[in-house]
């Protein structure tokens, strides 16, 4: 079911209580969850970092791979988070910062089972945000700062010509063998190629870590071939290829 977020207003949520305990059990159909560059460097020790180009406007985006098929999270298994780091976008939840006329407001999902009514509140009497309130906004501040750095960050990857399309072949155990299509990475012979000039200034401007966190994270292509043992179709092995290669190997 999808989710609905509504402006969160003191006067109708003023009684709205929170719990501490988080659950991520919504995203166990995520196979795809919007990553920023404040924590590729945590991402890259747990799962693969990758971009993909939205068809409709074109504009690129770096997403962590929590799976290989549309509505099967990997990391989410017997009610747990297997990994040792949780995508910020998904650790949001139930809030969401969202443009509100013409600054940005918290969202929130008033159907979400972390609103109980012994949890901990979201507005002091006086109608103030609590401690715990407080603590969500400056979270959902800095998460939106870093998303502003990492759509910088993308226009220059995009600039340079630095994202590549490719493949993943993913061979089943069953046998059964398909493509994963519609993902971009950056290549890392365009990267060495660029001049001392651009190389400096993306050293500066914090993103050439970037870089090689994202590519680096790719080796977590075989955290999901261990994850998918926990499924009724198991993957045995991924290669990744250049779409010139997978269309070679196509031609076959």
């Amino acid at each position: 079911m999808a989710i609905t977020y509504t402006p969160l207003d003191k006067a109708k949520h003023a009684g709205l209580k929170i719990t501490i305990q988080p659950d991520f059990s919504f995203a166990s159909g995520t196979h795809l969850a919007a990553a920023t560059i404040r924590e590729y460097a945590q991402l890259a020790t747990a799962v693969p970092v990758v971009f993909i180009k939205d068809p409709k406007s074109e504009n690129v985006h770096s997403v962590a791979m929590l799976g290989l098929e549309p509505g099967s999270n990997l990391f989410w298994h017997s009610e747990k988070w297997q990994g040792p780091h949780i995508p910020l976008n998904i650790q949001r939840y139930p809030f969401d910062i969202r443009p509100d006329g013409d600054k940005l407001g918290v969202f929130i999902d008033e159907n979400s089972a972390m609103f109980t009514d012994d949890g901990e509140p979201l507005f002091t009497e006086a109608g103030e945000p609590s401690e715990v309130l407080v603590k969500r906004q400056q979270f959902l501040s800095e998460l939106a700062n870093s998303e502003m750095q990492n759509q910088r960050f993308i226009k220059q990857l995009t600039e340079l010509n630095l994202l590549e399309e490719v493949h993943l072949r993913v061979r089943y155990v069953s046998g059964n063998v398909r493509n994963v299509t519609g993902i971009l990475t950056i290549n890392e012979k365009t990267l060495l190629d660029l001049d001392d000039d651009k190389v400096l200034a993306m050293h500066k401007a914090g993103f050439l870590g970037a870089c090689y966190s994202s590519m680096l994270s790719l080796g977590q292509l075989n955290r999901l071939v261990e994850l998918s043992n926990n499924t009724d179709n198991p993957v045995q092995s991924i290669q990744i290829m250049s779409a010139e290669q997978a269309a070679q190997q196509n031609q076959q």
